[in-house]
């Protein structure tokens, strides 16, 4: 039997799940195009005004903005400035749960690079050996002061991940990068580009199953990882989109019996609310409350599901960073609250909030899709504080440095260990867990690995 959960992720996760088929698109609009498109925004319109947690929209008159948007699409030049009006519709709620999701359109794009926010900075953080960002010198551990004209902010980065991956993919990308000790240099980075179909066959299993597979083709792995070193179990998890039951399965044959457990939610952007519930029943031996979700008409408490599991009774330390949301930042903070355990790293991504995602289709056999992800409830911790915008703040803030990045350093790990009695350098630290692309392919331009 299919089981279907509720989702808790955050919009960087959505971006890389239907951005991979998004493809370059500067194609003037004819009138079914132009119509077609006034068409998805009053869709996803309708989509905010059914499901939208919040009654009172923000103070947002959604028929003004629905209004005003349909006159900038009779104005629209090429479909990505149409998609970009009705992303902004959206985007205008400030909301990390509320966006368009587009249509797929006739390539795939891979920049071949990848950065996040560490502090208030913006550093690269993984390079595709052999892609044009590697041949055009780009390494971990640079620093990306602008791009294409643009400073990067930590509050705003997730619009321009969200702008270049998911509704307006470039086929050139302007950087302004320094690697330490170096001066500021511009690079220019061709954009890799594979033609795909423009629209899915749901008639044709095989159709689908390709189409899932292109959407994960240039992402990072997702594979569960770990490690153990003097009865300290290392666990590098990547998601909470994986089914509740392999939560037993993992404490039972990786964590059971070990004296600690690191919790690496590093880059995690969250996933199934039950999933969290399960992996939070193994840290007590009692019912405890996790949050409170708020929807327009009610609110649920949800809680830790402890029944009939074998507590782990060890010492927990969990590790944080900017890319970390939604549920993991909710794990992490109900660890601080019930001092279960401590968190270390860098501010998590202040992304918490429960969405549903709708997909929509046009056509009948052979149909195009796209929809929307809307909040349709607001996660209140037991502290009475919501972590949206705000994030987890650590315990303890331990931040990578350029550096770090440019030579496999991990000094986050490295001070996890040594917090439950185990030394380790950075260097031996960073070795742990190498990156590895979505396709298994191990592999990134460092400066020690060029």
């Amino acid at each position: 039997m299919k089981k279907t959960y509720k989702i808790i992720s955050t919009l960087i996760v959505s971006i890389l799940f239907f951005s991979a088929i998004q493809s370059v698109s500067a194609q003037k609009l004819d009138r079914i195009a132009r119509d077609r498109a006034k068409n998805m925004l009053k869709i996803v319109v309708n989509q905010v005004e059914d499901k939208y947690y919040d009654q009172n929209f923000k103070g947002i008159n959604l028929k003004e903005k629905e209004k005003a948007a349909m006159k900038k699409i009779d104005k629209a030049n090429s479909l990505g400035q149409a998609l970009s009006i009705i992303a902004q519709v959206l985007l205008d709620f400030d909301d990390s749960h509320t966006f368009f999701i587009p249509p797929a359109r006739p390539a795939k794009i891979e920049y071949g690079w990848k950065m996040k926010m560490i502090g208030d900075n913006a550093y690269i953080y993984a390079v595709k050996p052999k892609s044009d960002a590697h041949k055009k010198g780009l390494k971990a551990g640079d620093k990306v002061l602008m791009v294409n004209n643009f400073r990067l902010s930590r509050r705003d980065l997730w619009k321009l991940n969200y702008y270049y991956y998911s509704i307006n993919p470039q086929t050139k990308m302007k950087l302004v990068v320094q690697s330490p000790n170096s001066q500021p240099r511009e690079v220019i980075i061709n954009t890799k580009i594979k033609r795909t179909k423009r629209v899915v066959d749901l008639t044709n299993s095989n159709g689908f199953s390709d189409f899932l597979r292109e959407l994960s083709e240039d992402n990072e792995s997702l594979d569960h990882r770990f490690i153990k070193t003097n009865n300290v179990v290392v666990w590098k998890m990547p998601t909470f989109a994986i089914n509740p039951d392999q939560i037993g399965e993992i404490m039972d044959e990786h964590i059971k019996g070990s004296s600690a457990l690191i919790l690496d939610l590093r880059g995690n952007g969250g996933g199934y609310v039950k999933t969290l519930e399960q992996l939070a029943g193994f840290m007590f031996d009692k019912k405890v409350k996790i949050a409170d979700t708020k929807t327009r008409k009610k609110s649920e408490a949800s809680f830790a599901d402890s029944e009939n599991k074998e507590t782990y009774k060890g010492k927990v330390i969990v590790l944080v960073d900017s890319d970390s949301g939604s549920a993991s930042e909710v794990f992490a903070r109900l660890m601080q609250i019930e001092e279960r355990g401590k968190v270390l790293g860098d501010v998590s991504a202040g992304a918490v909030m429960q969405s549903t995602q709708e997909t929509v289709s046009m056509g009948v056999n052979t149909v195009i899709l796209y929809g929307a992800s809307v909040t349709n409830s607001d996660v209140i911790m037991t502290d009475g504080k919501s972590l949206e915008k705000v994030g987890v703040i650590p315990d303890e803030k331990v931040l990578k440095t350029g550096a770090d990045l440019a030579n496999e350093k991990d000094p986050v790990m490295a001070r996890a260990l040594e917090m439950l009695g185990v030394k380790i350098t950075p260097d031996a630290a960073g070795k742990f867990f190498p990156f590895y692309w979505a396709d298994g392919k191990k592999g990134n331009v460092t400066a020690v690995n060029p």
